[in-house]
């Protein structure tokens, strides 16, 4: 008999489909954001293929394990920790307990920064990650714009072990220390500084997302009662750090949109703060220039 369609009747559907389709409305249920993404991700990392060929996987090859990485992330663990691995632009990063795991919504923030470099007249562009985690935006900067000097800074011993193992092989050059005293061999020098700071209001710990509260490094995450404290902080090591019309380019959360930008105001040296949305038309991310003497 054939179908309507006139082609042959659909075959059986494959048990790892079926069992997807299961671990989707379990993760629905449990509140995660993309239960379809995550259940096909963690069937396509038990079993070592991409996601577009969970349908070649045979019945037989089935991995029970699937239920128990699915358990985790039930219970809201980030995908990223249960599989060891977070993408980020063209990077493929480890990541893991005590590392900051990187957002899609920085990778418009290393867009803006990318481009900005690109456009600046220097042949080999000096540029500093304060806050580097995994060291996600260094790496990117690095890999994407080659003939740039990447300096990256980290002050936890327990995200610089995974650090470590990211820049291993690369043009990164990482240094461990405070983020707000860091280089001052580097004072007035740097064409970009740019960060993926702490900005959460410590008023907002109840509303942080399981994975992010419960999982990531409060370190990386909390920064006094409005959440800028760190930033106002940064406003400073970036003056004394760049070079006179270098950029500074700072991440923060989208209901701090214009809050940012006064901090990187004429009186303290700046000149062009200017706020940008995310992929999502959020505002997420802030920019200045410093000013000419």
């Amino acid at each position: 008999m054939q179908s309507p369609s006139g082609g042959r009747p659909p075959g059986p559907r494959s048990l790892l489909l079926a069992e997807v389709a299961q671990a989707t409305q379990r993760l629905a249920d449990a509140g995660v954001p993309s239960p379809r993404f995550d259940a096909e991700e963690l069937a396509a990392f038990v079993h070592g293929v991409k996601r577009g060929e969970l349908h070649t996987v045979k019945d037989a090859d089935f991995d029970a394990r699937y239920w128990e990485a699915i358990a985790r992330r039930e219970a809201r663990e980030p995908l990223q920790h249960i599989t060891g691995r977070a993408f980020f632009r063209y990077l493929e990063l480890q990541v893991g307990p005590g590392v900051f795991v990187p957002r899609p919504e920085t990778e418009s923030v290393v867009g803006w920064a990318i481009d900005a470099v690109r456009a600046m007249d220097v042949v080999e562009p000096l540029i500093v990650d304060l806050c580097t985690g995994s060291g996600a935006i260094a790496l990117a900067l690095a890999q994407e714009v080659p003939r740039s000097r990447v300096h990256a800074v980290e002050l936890s011993e327990d995200a610089l072990a995974w650090t470590r193992k990211n820049v291993e092989g690369s043009r990164v050059e990482l240094h461990e220390g405070d983020a707000l005293a860091a280089l001052p061999e580097l004072d007035g020098q740097v064409d970009l500084v740019v960060s993926n700071p702490p900005y959460i209001p410590l008023t907002e710990w109840e509303y942080v997302a399981p994975e992010a509260r419960d999982h990531d490094p409060e370190m990386a995450l909390f920064s006094g009662e409005d959440g800028l404290d760190f930033i106002r902080g940064l406003e400073r090591t970036a003056h004394r750090l760049l070079r006179p019309g270098g950029l500074v380019v700072v991440e923060h959360a989208d209901t701090q949109g214009g809050q940012v930008p006064w901090i990187f105001n004429e009186e303290a040296g700046w000149v062009d703060a200017a706020d940008h949305p995310d992929l999502n038309n959020r505002p997420r991310f802030a920019t200045a220039r410093k000013a000419m003497p």
